[in-house]
């Protein structure tokens, strides 16, 4: 197979790839992010304490997570099939895809949050804050780099997703590897198509690691700057006492005092 017939082959299977990557990364983010959030919030000593609750959710995303990809696929086909009407395009593979990915990152986020300091959290609660403030303003912003890392993480498990929904004619790069490279002995192709995945896994690798770089340096994560906002807070008590004036000591500069000079 010449360049020219692998071009056109090797574009529609990027497109695919990213198509369906994309949407499921977004359902991933939209879906996992509270469920995680709640994973913590329930927990023992959380600020919405549920055993059962937790236990519960904790038990879902374990069995989801437990499942091989391939198997879920097959699964998931009737479902897929009520959705989107098929189960053989990149359509009908964000679906399980999606699913697949919720209960993975909601179980990355639930580590990221559970790293936030708890000072800060009860220096809002002292403030009056609710739980929806406690997680607006110092979970998800103190988590912030730890979530981009995760959403990075969860990106490229699901490159590695989208070529196994290709064994089921969902395309995208691993069904070209398979169709072309495995049973049509295609082997400069599957190896192109390998090249293409490892350039794009590292492309994408390093702009999550330098976006939750950034992020860091800008006072997310456990930065100096949530701390510095809570401390500069003014209390009842300092506002009523007024500013506290400083005063410094007046030094003056004076000579020495000289000794008479004694006549001869």
């Amino acid at each position: 197979m010449t360049w020219s017939e692998m071009q056109p082959l090797l574009e529609q299977a990027c497109w695919d790839t990213l198509y369906m990557v994309g949407w499921s990364t977004l359902i991933a983010v939209v879906g996992g992010l509270p469920l995680g959030i709640l994973l913590v919030l329930t927990d023992r000593g959380g600020l919405l304490q549920n055993r059962l609750v937790n236990k519960v959710i904790g038990q879902i995303v374990n069995i989801a997570r437990s499942m091989p990809f391939i198997i879920l696929i097959v699964a998931l086909m009737d479902f897929t099939r009520w959705v989107v009407g098929t189960t053989i395009n990149r359509e009908a593979a964000i679906v399980p895809l999606a699913i697949g990915a919720i209960p993975f990152f909601a179980r990355l986020v639930e580590t990221a949050v559970r790293e936030v300091d708890n000072g800060l959290v009860e220096a809002v609660q002292s403030m009056g804050g609710k739980t929806w403030t406690v997680v607006r303003k110092v979970l998800v912003p103190e988590a912030l780099p730890s979530l981009i890392s995760s959403v990075t993480t969860t990106i490229v498990v699901l490159i590695g997703y989208s070529a196994m929904a290709g064994t089921v004619g969902a395309g995208g790069l691993g069904d070209l590897a398979i169709r072309y490279g495995y049973q049509r002995f295609e082997t400069e192709l599957m190896w192109i198509t390998v090249a293409i995945l490892a350039v794009v896994i590292s492309v994408i690798q390093f702009a999550g690691d330098y976006a939750a770089r950034s992020m860091h340096r800008r006072g997310g994560g456990s930065g100096a700057a949530p701390r510095l906002r809570l401390l500069r807070a003014k209390t009842p008590a300092t506002v009523a006492a007024g500013p506290v004036k400083t005063t410094e000591p007046v030094t003056a500069d004076v000579e020495p005092e000289r000794e008479p000079v004694k006549a001869s």
